[in-house]
């Protein structure tokens, strides 16, 4: 029977803190993300900051840190002349990082806190485009060829000997490639996993599938332990929040961007989004959130307004 991986962290209090945006806190942090691996850069030229900035996530009271895999593929890695071994090791070196900046917490901890998760993250196949698709949906591509891409990286990142704790599945925009990757994960029925989706409003992922059906589509996929939304503006996430909620038993989990919508020719957030999260983070876990943090746009200032928040 697969365990449930958040149930250690759930004990005590109802809510799970995730982390914040790594690619954003990354360049405040003074890395250079204007590359097509976007973080995942940084794993082969500034690895330690990676790991520092999962530190600074603990330090705010995350309870789970999600790796800076979101836009590593074989197809990318590739592009800069690597070849899949070589890929495939720079993906594990995100789950260690990530398992590095945990251990070392938990290290100095109170022993009664209870050890934190490394989600490894599994991007939308937009991401290795890097052309801001994964907005969209708009690939041009097959099912098989979706579910043969995540594939590939769900080998390396749902091995139980990468070390991560669960798979976050995440920013997925459409229904082709929620299904693509429902029949990938299915593979892999002893590695836990959340699916959350990027959407245009407050019913519909980017594609214009009503949420409801995308949540559907993955919730029947046994080893996906929780579902919900991310990335998307923090004006909507209530009405999606409950959305989930009527339609799964699966555990719902909501990380929102900080407002702003993201320019994909200057791959650039536009706009400051100035959302107060920690009060509205309240208001998703009444909807039926059991999961909540943030995603593009937010930092550890945010993710320690959140845990705050929620811990009331």
């Amino acid at each position: 029977m697969l365990l449930d991986p958040f149930g250690p962290l759930s004990r005590d209090r109802d809510v799970v803190v995730l982390d914040g945006g790594l690619a954003t806190e990354l360049e405040r942090r003074g890395a250079d993300l204007r590359d097509g691996l976007w973080s995942a850069r940084v794993l082969i030229e500034q690895p330690e900051l990676i790991e520092r900035t999962h530190a600074a996530y603990f330090e705010a009271g995350a309870d789970v840190a999600i790796t800076a895999s979101y836009q590593a593929s074989f197809e990318g890695f590739a592009a800069r002349g690597m070849d899949e071994e070589e890929g495939a090791a720079l993906m594990r070196e995100s789950v260690l990082l990530a398992g590095s900046a945990r251990d070392a917490w938990v290290a100095a901890a109170s022993p009664d806190i209870p050890r934190p998760l490394v989600a490894a993250s599994v991007g939308p196949y937009g991401a290795m485009r890097a052309d801001g698709s994964e907005y969209t949906g708009d690939y041009d591509r097959t099912t098989p060829e979706l579910r043969t891409f995540h594939a590939r990286r769900l080998e390396v990142l749902a091995d139980p000997d990468a070390g991560a704790d669960l798979l976050a599945v995440e920013t997925i925009p459409s229904i082709q490639e929620a299904a693509a990757l429902a029949d990938a994960l299915a593979q892999h029925p002893r590695m836990p996993a959340w699916v959350s989706f990027s959407c245009r409003d407050g019913a519909h992922l980017c594609d214009g599938t009503p949420f409801a059906e995308a949540i559907h589509t993955v919730s029947v996929v046994p080893n996906v332990v929780a579902v919900g939304v991310n990335c998307t503006a923090p004006a909507h996430i209530e009405s999606l929040v409950s959305l989930a909620a009527a339609h799964t038993d699966k555990r719902v989990l909501a990380y929102p961007n900080r407002g702003a919508a993201y320019d994909p020719v200057a791959k650039t957030w536009e706009g400051a989004g100035r959302e107060d999260l920690g009060p509205m983070a309240e208001t998703w876990v009444r909807a039926g959130a059991s999961i909540v943090g943030g995603c593009c746009g937010t930092g550890p200032e945010e993710i320690r307004a959140i845990a705050a928040a929620v811990a009331r």
